[in-house]
């Protein structure tokens, strides 16, 4: 691993851009949603597919992270991305204004907008996490994760807040200079707090000199594979590509219920729009309590791991599944069922599950051929993407089929969240072949390799489509 570990302060610095990301991505995701829907009376389908497109844009991850790997530093592609990502929010907001006047016209900026802002999630997070992957610590990586991740959160509560007090009264001028202003924002604390992050961690190991002062490595350009050479040979690791699997189906079982349970609290429980919107926040403090207990898992006790990244990756999704057993019956009890405290069990299961994958993922990332880990950070992120543009899309497809094939309301929404517990257990079996045996902040892990040889007739039928 080349470069000193960093300490706290350094990964506090990776939080506040994290942060920023955040912060654009909710005002495009949330606040442009809100305003096409709502301000503009556009079908929910639009917002909808212009979100779904900024996924589907994340393909690119693995090309943004092979080409930090190549010329061998992240802050450029961290800032240029977040500078890239900030201008799409800018376009985006610019588009939803136009659509007032001309939808067409307005749909077609806000689709370059949200096209720009994939682009640079893609650059900008993927680098970010590859620079977390390399650089912390074993023992230190799920408080981390839950540092970073739990700052992006507070980015989107104060994002949100804030930009909901100064967008009123609405007009659509004052949202694009709501958006170019987060933007700014947004930016300058990106390069303020990245700011000789990575060079500074590079002097203090005496790694990463460069020949004639450029920015590249020692080792040149020239000696590294092409873009397809180093898919290729990600993709035909056993481990990388069972891991991509994982990422995929329980990031579709996580992601699979965004749309569908504010609505299944107003259909089956009567909730009004104020109290399906409070108990969204129910279910994020129980993320954050998931967080902050995986995190915990990742330090010692009288020199001992308090757990393991796949205890807890397994037990995660385990407990998402039995959460989600729990609004199956929700469905059919109805009012008698502790329903409030059911979603935050299941909020708190995804928080403790997505902490020790994420921190799996970085640890994976860094064990695997040196110089290619953003690309295999690239692979698992563009999963991550896709599941998560497709599962909220096909959660509230699938309820209403099931409320059309079934007729009750309360039956088809629990018949999918049947189908993400599904999900869910098929990701547990699959998590226990990931980090056998290595505790939370502790050692390499023997490799997937005999799970996988023994279940390579599925995986080949993946490769066959995933494969460049």
């Amino acid at each position: 691993m080349a470069g000193a570990n960093f300490g706290w302060a350094s990964i506090a610095r990776l939080g506040l851009v994290q942060a920023a990301l955040g912060s654009i991505v909710v005002l495009a995701t949330s606040t442009l949603n809100r305003v096409m829907v709502v301000e503009i009376a556009l079908p929910a389908l639009v917002p909808g597919l212009l979100v779904a497109w900024h996924y589907v844009m994340q393909l690119a991850r693995p090309r943004m992270g092979h080409g930090s790997d190549v010329g061998g530093r992240r802050t450029p592609w961290i800032v240029g991305g977040m500078a890239v990502l900030a201008a799409g929010g800018v376009v985006a907001a610019m588009g939803t204004a136009e659509m007032a006047v001309d939808r067409a016209a307005g749909i077609a900026i806000g689709a370059l907008g949200f096209t720009m802002i994939g682009l640079g999630v893609s650059a900008s997070g993927t680098s970010l996490l590859v620079l977390l992957a390399k650089r912390v610590d074993d023992a230190r990586r799920a408080a981390a994760t839950t540092i970073v991740w739990g700052m992006m959160i507070a980015g989107f509560a104060v994002t949100a807040g804030v930009v909901g007090h100064l967008i009123d009264p609405y007009s659509p001028q004052r949202l694009v200079a709501v958006a170019a202003g987060v933007g700014v924002v947004a930016l300058l604390l990106t390069i303020a707090a990245i700011r000789g992050v990575e060079a500074g961690a590079d002097r203090g190991s005496g790694a990463g000199h460069t020949r004639g002062g450029g920015g590249a490595p020692a080792g040149d350009a020239q000696d590294k594979p092409s873009f397809r050479d180093a898919i290729a040979q990600v993709w035909h690791d056993d481990e990388a590509r069972a891991f991509t699997v994982f990422v995929f189906v329980s990031m579709l079982a996580y992601s699979a219920q965004d749309l569908i349970l504010e609505p299944f609290a107003g259909a089956v429980f009567g909730f009004t729009p104020g109290e399906s919107t409070r108990l969204s926040g129910v279910q994020h403090g129980g993320v954050l309590l998931g967080m902050v207990l995986a995190a915990f898992a990742g330090s010692r006790v009288a020199g001992r791991p308090l757990g393991s990244l796949r205890a807890w990756t397994v037990g995660g999704c385990i407990a998402s599944a039995l959460a989600l057993a729990g609004l199956v019956a929700a469905g059919f009890v109805g009012d008698a069922w502790p329903f409030r405290a059911t979603v935050f069990v299941l909020g708190a299961s995804n928080g403790a599950f997505s902490i020790a994958a994420i921190s799996s993922m970085m640890r994976l990332a860094s064990r695997g051929k040196p110089g290619q880990e953003g690309v295999r950070m690239g692979l698992w992120g563009a999963s991550q993407a896709i599941a998560f543009g497709f599962g909220g899309l096909a959660g509230a497809l699938a309820s209403d089929l099931a409320r059309w094939l079934i007729g009750s309301q309360g039956a088809a929404y629990a018949a999918v969240f049947a189908c993400e517990a599904l999900l869910f257990v098929w990701s547990a079996a699959m998590a226990t072949r990931f980090g056998a045996g290595a505790p939370a902040g502790g050692t390499p892990a023997p490799r997937a390799d005999a799970w996988l040889h023994g279940r390579g007739a599925g995986l080949r039928s993946v490769e066959t489509e995933l494969t460049p």
